[in-house]
């Protein structure tokens, strides 16, 4: 994945490797989705809900900016929202 392109990344595979390396299924057991979803957020393929993301957070005891991070630098609405403030002259 380009890293211009990510502005939500996670811990999910750290976390799981400290928490007695807690395989995909274990999480998604504990979490109530599928093996398959955890897959895919790991990777970035899949942003979970709000709630989903807490759960997860709650399954590591850990805040929730712990698990994902968010990188406004390279979201492209934030971006967006950044010029259109310059140009007004607001900062």
């Amino acid at each position: 994945m380009d890293d211009e392109k990510v502005f939500i990344s996670n811990n999910i595979r750290r976390l799981r490797f400290f928490a007695n390396e807690m395989t995909q299924k274990e999480l998604a057991d504990r979490t109530g989705v599928t093996r398959q979803t955890i897959v895919a957020i790991e990777n970035g393929k899949y942003f979970p809900s709000l709630e989903l993301a807490f759960r997860i957070a709650h399954t590591f005891s850990v805040p929730l900016s712990d698990v994902f991070i968010y990188y406004p630098e390279n979201d492209p609405v934030h971006k967006k929202l950044m010029a259109k403030k310059t140009k007004n002259g607001k900062q």
